[in-house]
């Protein structure tokens, strides 16, 4: 190596770059070390400084802090003090000194830059969501026919109704959407979902309605309290129940909610002979098409009613709403209009992308 570098300082010498082997030598070290900035040190002389990424807050600090904003991604959303205090508590619970901890500004301050892009202080759906979902790239599923891949949730509708016993309540929406065709298969309305109504929904799916114990005489207008001006007539609600595709499913995709990891729903998927597939929890997105179709319910119910609930219940709700003309609903013509709402949205409106583009899938 010693040879080389006199070899290479006579060429410089040459070229009229009077040098020694020594001070290749050295740069050559440098490069191998440090790289281009080694070789720029030489020329500058001035030292790279590093700067820590948390400037002198303790490690044992930082990572008390991490562990604080870790253990509230299950919880309901806390403020940046309740973390400041967290952090004190778990240095104190590990042994350290809390003499240690820097000013209440520096801490404010650490707070910011750990909870960057988490939503420690934010929305508790949105911190779940992000804090479970997938490290890797996103797949996706390719479904080609009815029934190969179905989604089913449920979701608590920010509308008033009125129970059977008379009381003001709320409703839950379930509902069963074909990924193939974006139709929705089936729909129920309870004030509280349970398991038998999910099963019923399986039920509900491989069942025609025109087959259905009853069904001719629930459409009669005499077995109706809506008002028959805003009700389809007998002739249109029968053509609809016949366009109702009936979609066997296959697999069920769910989350975690009881209802659909009861012992109730699962037997009847293995009556079915119906694949159960949860997804992973806290990941909505994994059931995207049904979410999205919840959503949009959600949001016809309340152009639709007068009452609300929730959190917009309060800044939208009028005065004496249980008890106005226009007020709650009752369940039972609720219900009776969740049922006859597959029939009459089967198929949906159209989208690009869908698994049947020639249209040949779709209810007439």
């Amino acid at each position: 190596m010693t040879s080389r570098q006199k070899v290479k300082a006579a060429e410089l010498a040459v070229l009229g770059y009077e040098t020694k082997s020594g001070a290749v030598g050295l740069r050559r070290r440098r490069y191998q070390e440090e790289g281009l900035v080694g070789l720029a040190r030489l020329v500058d002389h001035r030292s790279v400084r590093k700067r820590k990424e948390f400037g002198d807050v303790p490690d044992a600090v930082v990572e008390a802090m991490r562990q604080a904003i870790k253990e509230g991604v299950e919880t309901s959303t806390r403020n940046g003090a309740y973390l400041i205090w967290r952090t004190g508590e778990i240095i104190r619970e590990n042994g350290g000194n809390l003499a240690e901890l820097p000013s209440r500004r520096t801490l404010y301050r650490l707070v910011a830059k750990l909870t960057v892009g988490t939503h420690a202080t934010g929305s508790a759906v949105t911190r779940r969501s992000k804090a479970h979902g997938a490290t890797a790239p996103f797949g996706e599923l390719t479904v080609s026919a009815p029934g190969e891949v179905m989604q089913i949730d449920s979701t608590p509708l920010d509308v008033m109704v009125r129970l059977d016993d008379g009381m003001v309540g709320k409703a839950e929406f379930t509902g069963m959407i074909d990924v193939a065709t974006r139709t929705l298969a089936a729909a129920v309305l309870r004030p509280t979902t349970k398991s038998v109504d999910a099963s019923v929904l399986l039920a509900r799916t491989v069942t025609p309605e025109l087959m259905r114990p009853g069904w001719v005489d629930a459409l009669k207008m005499s077995r109706s309290v809506l008002p028959h001006a805003r009700m389809l007539t007998l002739d249109e609600r029968l053509e609809h129940a016949a366009a109702k595709p009936v979609i066997v499913p296959e697999m069920i995709v769910c989350d975690h909610g009881k209802v659909f990891v009861s012992h109730n729903f699962r037997a009847s998927c293995r009556f079915l002979e119906i694949d159960f597939q949860p997804t992973h929890k806290g990941s909505p997105f994994e059931k995207g098409h049904i979410e999205k179709m919840l959503g949009s319910v959600a949001s016809i119910g309340e152009k639709e009613a007068e009452g609300r609930f929730g959190q917009k219940g309060p800044p939208r709700r009028g005065p004496d709403q249980g008890h106005r003309p226009g007020g709650p609903r009752d369940t039972t013509p609720a219900e009776a209009a969740a049922r006859t709402l597959p029939g009459r949205a089967g198929g949906g409106r159209g989208e690009a992308g869908r698994g049947d583009p020639t249209g040949t899938l779709r209810p007439a």
